[in-house]
């Protein structure tokens, strides 16, 4: 006997309907109930109709019945123009993945007994990175008799995320792997409102230059009549 949702194939091996669309949702007449709630294209809420009904509406707004919420009683569906839908979302995860590919994760080393100095000028390496928008990844690294001090390691590390707290966070506490000691941090400001950022200062400078008084030329000038 087969359940709810299932077909036959050639061969009368029964499979599952769910299985065939993990992926999208079920449109129109792939939608098996006898009744849907249904939401109309502007997020109004119609009722629980037929399904019979809800693909009528659908019809003569030329738009698509598609389920949205399979698992609530009843099913919840929408008439939604799925083509754009679907090009919409998948227009959007392209960003997504795009913006995390151009996320790039630098790497700062530190020795656990670092001076002053050194340590200003890779401070000023990691503030660099966090205000173009990327990750950093901050190794200390232990030698001999350093590796029983792990909790120096946790101070350095504390110390400079302290000091870059208006830049970036936290992303990655520090944590021990061998005989380095790692965190990771992020930038506050996303790499798109960094760049947005530069672009401003730089439209602000070009403004300024714009705007300056040219040498020689006259205060104030007679008016014409």
């Amino acid at each position: 006997m087969l359940g709810a949702g299932a077909f036959l194939v050639p061969g009368g091996r029964p499979v599952e309907f769910e299985e065939q669309h993990i992926s999208e949702p079920r449109i129109n007449d792939r939608i098996r109930v006898s009744e849907v709630r249904l939401v109309g294209p502007n997020g109004e809420q119609v009722g629980i109709v037929r399904v019979e009904d809800a693909l009528r509406l659908a019809q003569e707004a030329d738009l698509d019945l598609v389920e949205v919420a399979p698992d609530a009683r009843p099913p919840v569906c929408k008439l939604m123009d799925f083509g754009k839908f679907k090009y919409e979302a998948d227009m959007k995860a392209r960003e997504a993945r795009r913006n995390q590919a151009n996320t790039i994760l630098k790497e700062i080393r530190f020795r656990l007994k670092i001076d002053p100095h050194d340590y200003g000028t890779k401070k000023g390496h990691v503030e660099r990175f966090l205000k173009a928008g990327d990750k950093v990844k901050v190794m200390i690294m232990f030698r001999g008799r350093e590796q029983s001090r792990p909790e120096m390691g946790l101070r350095l590390l504390q110390r400079l995320a302290d000091d870059v707290a208006e830049l970036g966070y936290v992303e990655s506490a520090p944590k021990q792997d061998g005989r380095n000691m790692i965190m990771v941090l992020g930038p506050t400001k996303k790499k798109a409102e960094a760049r947005n950022e530069q672009r401003r200062r730089q439209a602000e400078a070009e403004a300024a230059k714009d705007d300056a008084p040219v040498e020689g030329a006259d205060a104030t000038q007679t008016p014409t009549t």
